[in-house]
């Protein structure tokens, strides 16, 4: 399994947050914070935007949260896709809102 994709079928290599840490680029940050305060109808702020992927010691705020991550781990998963329940429902917003992820999980299934 590819080490930068989420256990929701994101690719953290292609998220801005993980761009934004890696280039050290604060402009990014602050429009990914912008972006996604509306999205999510939440106060992120541009120090909240460094993340090194689900996987790694540097994750964005919300991973702290995260059910689907929580929900991985818990299991001992690697991915989504690797779950007898998949898709159980918890991941429908990721699903239905970035593109490819569905699709990596199932192609992903079993590896």
């Amino acid at each position: 399994m590819d080490q930068m994709m989420a256990y929701c079928g994101i690719m953290c290599d292609e998220c801005p947050a993980y761009k934004a840490t890696v280039d050290n680029n604060d402009e990014l940050r602050k429009k990914t914070a912008g972006q996604w305060s509306k999205m999510f109808n939440a106060d992120i702020r541009t120090e909240h935007i460094n993340c090194l992927g689900c996987r790694s010691g540097l994750r964005f705020a919300h991973c702290g949260v995260c059910e689907i991550r929580a929900c991985n781990l818990e299991k001992q998963l690697g991915h989504c896709g690797d779950c007898g329940s998949f898709s159980c429902g918890k991941e429908n917003f990721i699903l239905e809102n970035v593109k490819g992820a569905r699709e990596r999980l199932e192609a992903a299934r079993g590896k």
